[in-house]
């Protein structure tokens, strides 16, 4: 790069929500000004329900002036989440974390928003339009994860650049094992923990330390209540990074098996603090990462097989040590050089 750039950032802001693709965008922020360049992160306030607020969220993108800011030219545009990539720049690129998949492969499910009638037809067709364009006018197009790619290629027929992300910037490593199963995440309906404490019910050996908020955060402690846990499901809420780095450090494994997930930060920290992941075949981002027996278990989803995982961890500290070290060699291989480099060089080609 022969100069340094100002490169604006673009993730729409869920007023008093800061989970993953919070993180990345903030720290891909952190990783530009590091190398020199000047860089700042745009956001918006969002909303997708109801429909009319979906609407609205994407207008405010689509409208904003980010070719210059106080006179002086912007010279790069990231945009990365839905509806963020909506904004119009001349260099722009993204980096696409999240569509909206309400608008996919969720709709029909328990998942999904629209309703299946014309006026549910045409929110679809909407977000599918607004896809199409804003996208084909990025200069390069890249995907967090080979699961995010399919889906681009499947619902949108674009085809995109993988370029995987280093999760956030934790003082990871390999600090002993404490024998517990750790899950981290945002407690919602998707990322399935509720599977983890009911398979939890059928591993008497096993105990585990849940980490993280959300809307599930009370209905999982009445199920833990229900299934007589006891002391063997441990709930921290959100905590600091120094406790985060702690607890992935001395667990024994790392149990995430959200549905389809984009990608899953969760995979690589957990790697690169040594540790193997117990995840399910239909978990979609783990699996780029995940492989049975090798750096961690993979398996079918519902709880009587994640009881069988959690029972093969538990009782084998050397097995798990191998996995973590196996996963490790993998996550260290993806750095924020080979991002940055890529993402601006597409940008100015």
């Amino acid at each position: 790069m022969s100069r340094p750039l100002r490169v604006a950032v673009c993730l729409p802001q869920v007023p008093f929500e800061h989970g993953g693709a919070e993180i990345h965008a903030e720290t891909l922020v952190e990783e530009l000004r590091a190398r020199g360049h000047e860089s700042t992160l745009v956001t918006v306030p969002y909303s997708w329900y109801p429909d009319l607020s979906l609407l609205q969220s994407c207008l405010a993108w689509r409208t904003l002036d980010l070719v210059e800011s106080n006179g002086t030219p912007i010279d790069v545009l990231i945009g990365t989440k839905f509806p963020s990539y909506l904004a119009r720049h001349p260099r722009k690129v993204v980096w696409l974390f999240h569509q909206f998949r309400q608008a996919y492969d969720m709709h029909g499910t328990e998942y999904g928003q629209f309703a299946d009638d014309a006026e549910g037809a045409a929110m679809r067709e909407a977000v599918r339009h607004m896809d199409a364009v804003a996208l084909g006018e990025a200069r390069a197009l890249f995907t967090t994860s080979a699961n995010n790619a399919g889906r681009l290629r499947r619902y949108n027929d674009i085809d995109a650049e993988v370029l995987p992300a280093p999760p956030q910037t934790l003082d990871l490593s390999w600090r002993g094992d404490d024998g517990f199963v750790l899950s981290v995440g945002r407690l919602d309906a998707a990322k399935r923990v509720d599977v983890l404490l009911r398979a939890l019910a059928s591993a008497p050996e096993a105990r585990a330390v849940v980490v993280g908020s959300g809307p599930e955060l009370e209905p999982l402690r009445a199920l833990a209540d229900e299934l007589g846990l006891d002391e063997r499901a441990e709930f921290r809420g959100r905590v600091d990074e120094e406790e985060l780095a702690e607890l992935y450090g001395r667990c024994r494994g790392v149990y995430y098996a959200p549905h389809d997930e984009d990608y899953g930060f969760v995979t690589l920290e957990a790697h690169l603090a040594g540790k193997p992941v117990i995840t399910t075949r239909d978990a979609g981002g783990p699996l780029e990462f995940v492989r049975d027996g090798e750096t961690g278990l993979v398996t079918e989803p519902g709880p009587g097989p994640v009881a069988r995982a959690l029972t093969r961890l538990s009782t084998d500290a050397e097995g798990a040590r191998r996995m973590g070290e196996a996963g490790r060699a993998v996550a260290e291989t993806i750095t924020w050089d080979r991002v940055i480099d890529r993402l601006l060089d597409a940008a100015l080609a």
